[in-house]
């Protein structure tokens, strides 16, 4: 099975080299955001961005469900990302 996918390789090669580099550049394509470690930092920091920020609200003291930080401390945080 080796044998014959090598003899059709060169034999690609030979005849259509442009045609092998764009399938080989493709299927790179395909492949390598799925083996990629920045895919994982990257899902990682989009789970923990919010999806809307709050308006800044102005603070007259009698406000005691309006969060101090715009961030929810039970969420995702991005403190992986300060120790790398």
């Amino acid at each position: 099975m080796a044998a014959r996918l090598t003899a059709f390789l060169k034999d690609a090669w030979a005849k259509q080299p442009v045609l092998v580099v764009s399938f080989s550049i493709w299927g790179l394509a395909i492949i390598m955001p799925m083996v990629s470690p920045y895919t994982k930092y990257a899902s990682m920091i989009n789970k923990a961005t919010p999806y809307n920020y709050p308006v800044p609200v102005r603070d007259d003291g009698n406000m005691p469900d309006i969060p101090t930080h715009p961030q929810d401390p039970k969420g995702p945080s991005l403190e992986w990302l300060k120790n790398l």
